[in-house]
């Protein structure tokens, strides 16, 4: 069953465009990576689909269901989660709140929150032994296993994960990505964006590789690993004649 599914979706800043045309799928259980160099349009492609930036045009359907006009609320409650680049998290509030704060506006009832709590306690061991913890005291790479984990409160269908490995060692991004991997394996389909290629590819099942706002590239890991195209597209050379 397909999770997500676009079909020519565009996004213009005003005269500027964001992403044009975008066509591609993402199958329920999959981990699936956006890659491209900066400027790409990968955050601006997860944006329209979490419902932050509207689209121009084209169609984002959710489990068979035409999101495109769907409020990015709602879009939450019935699934879709984004955890954006940068982390975002709330430095002034403990580990404990900023998991609270996973919460808010979805359909997890006050009774199930405990459960849900103990779970991503579970998933996450750290952030057991921060919870009282301010989150602005974290290292870099808790505070993305911080992100990630309030994402997961609201046990989402789709997760949405911006630059997950940005600024962290490489210690720690094994770590991040550890997780991601559980993540998947609790059913959760998984929509990355990463620029560092090699490390996407090797937990995704299938990638996209967008140049100047447009897919250029897209097939199984593996393929995309051996094929010198890949790197092209990253240099800003021409893919197939799609990309200038």
């Amino acid at each position: 069953m397909r999770a997500l599914e676009l079909e020519n979706l565009s996004v213009y800043y005003g005269p500027v465009r964001g992403v044009e045309d975008v066509t591609l799928h993402v199958e329920d259980g999959e981990i699936v990576a956006l890659l491209g160099a900066n400027g790409a349009g990968k955050s601006t492609l997860l944006k329209a689909i979490s419902g932050i930036t509207a689209s121009k045009s084209g169609t984002i359907r959710y489990f068979g269901d035409d999101f495109a006009k769907t409020s990015a609320h709602r879009r939450v409650m019935g699934g879709l989660v984004h955890v954006p680049e940068g982390r975002r998290i709330f430095t002034a509030l403990t580990v404990a709140e900023n998991l609270e704060l996973g919460l808010y506006g979805t359909k997890v009832k006050r009774t199930e929150r405990v459960d849900r709590l103990a779970e991503i306690l579970e998933m996450f061991p750290i952030l057991r032994e921060h919870f009282k913890r301010l989150a602005g005291m974290l290292s870099g790479g808790e505070q993305q296993v911080l992100a990630i984990a309030r994402g997961m409160m609201s046990n989402p269908r789709i997760l949405m994960i911006d630059e997950p490995s940005l600024g962290l060692d490489p210690q720690k991004v094994d770590v991040v990505y550890d997780l991601l991997e559980a993540v998947a394996a609790t059913g959760t389909t998984v929509l990355l964006v990463e620029q560092n290629v090699n490390l996407a590819l090797e937990i995704a099942t299938r990638a996209y590789v967008l140049q100047q706002g447009s897919v250029v590239l897209s097939g199984e890991s593996s393929a995309l690993a051996a094929d010198t195209r890949l790197s092209a597209a990253y240099l800003g050379a021409e893919v197939d004649g799609k990309a200038r």
